[in-house]
């Protein structure tokens, strides 16, 4: 009856004591965003329940909460309470419950505890303008960095664009005999001069034999009538030919006919080189025979065959030069190749870059103008005007039930913590004795009227008397609902 007595007192004192509590509550929404997806897609996308859970754990930092808890005074005696103390309180008195499966919509619940309603509204007001205020500066600040970040990637890789570009123009630049395009025509061109060589030498060996037969027919005859002078020369003979084509052409063509302005350019040019070749009279000297004939004849081969080995020597530099340069094609082919693969991987980053950021500055926009997913209010806060705690009855009932439970399992304890001879049983299981007989109690005159009288004073002072002790403890020494929230506070349990 004691522990009974107490547990149960102490319950219904502190239900009658405990102080109206008061819960505000409202409920959001994590709205889709208005433009689709498929049209324009902002940049700063988050699953819904992954948003709540953010929006949950910015919204419980420590900085967070002792700024609204000192900004709505939510608690009479906050100033003599400590920053872990308000934090820890500030917690406890908050409820949030997310729910939003797949296919369904994204929702969170909020609730507060205060001891006026006022407050309690007053602090969930708070908490929507900082989840508000949160969400749109971390979908705005998101959608701004990546922007920002595709901005600096598009310019770092034009950057990159223009060096490799000019890398390649530089290459080509100093290698513009050597390139792969002009392969085949430098191929054709070494063939040719490969050709002109061969002809050279043959003209020249034709020369040399021409002379020697010269000088023969001569030693063998004293004269060289005979071969009447020598040949023209090949400068002389096309220009000879072209003037045979203008003088057939202008039989068919007028002047003014592109053919035969053509053919007059060439003959310009034949001209000029048959001007161009050396006198034959300036080698007179070198070799004289004392016959005029003959000595014309050997300073007219004399000037070809300089003339000949002059062109032999200039292609066959030429030809050199041409070789070196088609030896050098595969190298700068290789290198070449290297320089506009590597240009063209830029080329693919910076298109993939520019797309990106297209897609980032409509993302941005989207944001600026809160046109994608956002969190939004369906139920707003609220001022209570009931109390939603504390059930007194419900703790007074609990509490005495409670205690009821105690004091039997205490008389149960005790009973089985009793270890004295108290039936045969024990003197037969114990002592090994069996009894002949049992002789109960005999009580004399007066012994059962004064129990009964012990019994109604003991439960007297029981039911009476410990309550009011309690009451006693909970006036004169310290509240009991403040017991017993530290004590719950400790352990870690909120009712």
């Amino acid at each position: 009856m004691v522990v009974a007595t107490v547990i149960g007192a102490a319950s219904v004192i502190m239900a009658m004591s405990l102080p109206p509590a008061f819960v505000s509550r409202m409920i959001l929404i994590v709205e889709s965003p208005q433009i689709p997806n498929d049209l324009a897609a902002s940049t700063a996308s988050t699953p819904a329940p992954e948003q709540l859970q953010i929006v949950e754990q910015r919204l419980m930092t420590r900085a967070n909460l002792l700024d609204i808890a000192n900004k709505t005074q939510v608690f009479e005696n906050i100033n003599a309470m400590t920053p872990d103390r308000i934090v820890q309180a500030m917690r406890a008195r908050t409820s949030i419950r997310s729910s939003g499966r797949r296919s369904e919509a994204a929702l969170m619940t909020i609730e507060f505890e205060a001891l006026s309603g006022r407050k309690a509204a007053g602090v969930l007001n708070e908490y929507l303008s900082l989840i508000q205020t949160e969400d749109v500066q971390s979908r705005t600040g998101r959608a701004t960095q990546t922007l920002e970040f595709f901005d600096q990637e598009v310019s770092r890789l034009n950057e990159e664009l223009a060096e490799r570009s000019a890398a390649i123009l530089q290459f080509k630049t100093e290698n513009v005999n050597a390139l792969p395009e002009s392969l085949d025509f430098r191929l054709n061109q070494r063939n040719i001069l490969q050709e002109r060589l061969a002809q050279y030498d043959r003209e020249a060996s034709g020369l040399e034999q021409q002379r020697e037969r010269l000088l023969r027919v001569f030693e063998e005859t004293g004269d060289v009538g005979g071969f009447g002078g020598a040949a023209s020369s090949p400068e002389q003979q096309r220009l000879d030919a072209l003037r045979n084509q203008l003088n057939d052409a202008l039989a068919v063509y007028s002047e003014e006919n592109p053919r035969i302005l053509l053919l007059k350019s060439r003959i310009a040019v034949a001209e000029e080189a048959v001007r161009n070749l050396p006198d034959a009279n300036e080698n007179l000297s070198a070799e004289t025979t004392g016959n005029a004939m003959l000595d014309v004849q050997l300073a007219e081969i004399g000037s070809r065959l300089k003339v000949i080995e002059q062109q032999r020597d200039a292609s066959g530099k030429q030809l050199a030069d041409m070789i070196q340069t088609i030896e050098q094609t595969p190298r700068n082919a290789i290198k070449l190749d290297e320089l506009q693969l590597d240009y063209q991987n830029i080329q693919l980053q910076y298109n993939t870059a520019v797309d990106r950021l297209s897609r980032a500055s409509t993302g941005e926009r989207i944001e600026v103008l809160s046109r994608g997913q956002r969190i939004s209010v369906i139920d707003p806060p609220a001022v209570p005007n009931q109390p939603s705690k504390p059930n007194r009855k419900l703790i007074a009932a609990g509490g005495t039930f409670v205690g009821i439970l105690a004091g039997l399992a205490l008389v149960f304890l005790l009973e089985i913590l009793n270890r004295s001879i108290r039936r045969p049983e024990d003197l037969v299981s114990r002592l090994g004795v069996t009894p002949l007989a049992t002789i109960p109690y005999i009580t004399v005159v007066g012994e059962n009227s004064r129990r009964r009288s012990l019994r109604m004073i003991s439960v007297f002072l029981i039911v009476i008397g410990v309550p009011v002790a309690v009451y006693a403890v909970h006036v004169l020494y310290q509240p009991l609902d403040l017991v017993a929230e530290r004590l719950m506070d400790k352990i870690g349990v909120r009712w």
